[in-house]
């Protein structure tokens, strides 16, 4: 049976004449060889179990400065900010009615206890007087005539006991017409000085009017606010020294503590006594209170050093003699212009003056000593 040649199936091609066929054969089988050894090699030899060849050097400690400090004891002082007011202050109000006749002061005057500042027109009151004065003669002669005649048998006793009551209200007339005319006359009620004048001559003035305020500066009261935790260390008789806004500085001694607390600030009352005879010290000034309560050891740092550890307390970092970093909390007794005093440290102490910030409590640390100079401490904290 012929076949027909149209018919057959055709043959594969073949490349094997091809030059470059072989080539990209054993290219394509180095790089399977390849990935397969690289798969190979990391589950032969795992990377747990290599040695690893990154040579790792241990941290370097932080370098800190450091400065030592030696404690030293200084006076505790309660400092607190107070208002100087005068130990008097009084209004000067009419007590009568009438025209002014004449002033006799002026305004910012020194005056004494019952130096007279001022009188009203006293001729209604003087005539008020003298006719007060006749009613108590005429009473009284008609009192002394019924007495005698009484003694006769010729007057009733109803009759003495009316006039009588009659001579009492005549002399409550005369001492009322006496006041009145001592009313007349505007006086100071005690020493200081004439601080405010608000009558002229020739101007009515009602009764109950005020027309003159005096104030006393000599002493002066200086007013401040004790906080509750600080309450047991003032007591009266203690002295003080206040610096005043002015300039001036003077020494004064306690003179009131409050019992009770302020229901909203819970503060207590404070007063300070202090001297001022001339007069130089005006009132209603500002004031600064220190009064010594005690002994403390405190060192004297800059408040630039001072740090908070994690739960935010206040403290310093020092270094212990394993070079560890410890942190002391520490309390602030007073400021000064260059540094602060602080307690709460040990009486000698390394403490951390430069990179507080980049250490931890127990970390061990490379210590430098601080070339910067030290804060100077003043002599005393009077």
């Amino acid at each position: 049976m012929a076949v027909d040649p149209d018919s057959a199936p055709p043959e594969p091609l073949r490349f094997a004449d091809d030059p470059g066929a072989s080539r990209s054969f054993w290219v394509a089988v180095l790089m399977v060889l390849a990935i397969t050894g690289w798969f190979a090699s990391s589950i032969v030899l795992p990377s747990g179990d290599s040695e690893s060849v990154t040579i790792e050097r241990a941290p370097q400690p932080v370098t800190v400065a450091i400065r030592a400090s030696r404690a030293t004891e200084v006076p505790e002082v309660f400092v607190a900010e107070g208002q100087a007011e005068p130990d008097r202050d009084t209004k000067v109000l009419a007590e009568t009615s009438g025209e002014i006749a004449e002033v006799l002061l002026n305004r910012g005057d020194p005056v004494t206890a019952d130096m007279v500042i001022a009188r009203f027109d006293p001729r209604q009151r003087s005539a008020e007087f003298l006719r007060a004065k006749a009613e108590l003669a005429r009473v009284t002669r008609e009192l002394r005539n019924a007495e005698t005649l009484l003694d006769r048998g010729s007057a009733t006793l109803d009759r003495v006991a009316t006039l009588r009551a009659a001579f009492a209200a005549a002399e409550a007339g005369v001492a009322a017409a006496e006041q009145a005319v001592a009313d007349t006359v505007l006086r100071a009620p005690f020493d200081g000085r004439l601080e405010d004048l608000w009558i002229d001559p020739g101007e009515f003035v009602p009764a109950g009017k005020a027309v003159a305020r005096v104030v006393d500066r000599d002493p002066l009261t200086v007013r401040a606010r004790i906080p509750q935790q600080s309450l047991h260390r003032i007591r009266t008789g203690q002295e003080a020294m206040i610096a005043f806004i002015t300039g001036q500085i003077r020494k004064g001694v306690v003179s009131f503590v409050g019992a009770n607390a302020d229901p909203e600030t819970r503060t207590f009352a404070l007063e300070v006594e202090v001297e001022n005879k001339e007069g130089e010290i005006p009132a209603g000034v500002s004031a600064e209170i220190r009064i010594p309560t005690g002994e403390a050891v405190a060192h004297f740092v800059s408040p630039a050093i001072l740090a908070l550890n994690e739960t935010g307390v206040l403290g310093l970092k020092t270094v212990d003699k394993e070079n560890r970093v410890a942190f002391y909390e520490v309390a602030i007794l007073r400021a000064e212009t260059n540094g602060i005093w602080v307690s709460g440290l040990p009486d000698t102490a390394q403490i951390i003056t430069v990179g507080q910030g980049f250490v931890r409590t127990g970390e061990v640390v490379d210590p430098r000593p601080d070339e910067h100079p030290a804060p100077a401490a003043p002599g005393t904290l009077e």
